[in-house]
């Protein structure tokens, strides 16, 4: 892919994304229709469930495909 196809693809994803975001109704709008939203999280599940669980899955798959990757020749 040459720099163009690059720049134009990168400038269209950016693009949708803003738009996506500046478009997108507000998410955690409270709508009085009985609903209980129950406790909120603390800092450290947030950030347990926000990035450290993403982060050890990311590791785990990156570890299974080194582990499990058979195109490379064993000596």
């Amino acid at each position: 892919m040459d720099k163009n196809n690059a720049l134009r693809a990168g400038s269209v994803a950016a693009g949708t994304t803003l738009m996506m975001l500046l478009l997108s109704s507000p998410a955690l709008a409270f709508s009085d229709d009985g609903e209980d939203p129950g406790q909120g999280l603390s800092v450290m599940e947030t950030v347990g469930l926000f990035v450290a669980a993403p982060v050890g899955l990311f590791l785990l798959i990156v570890g299974l495909v080194m582990v499990l990757d058979k195109s490379r020749k064993q000596t």
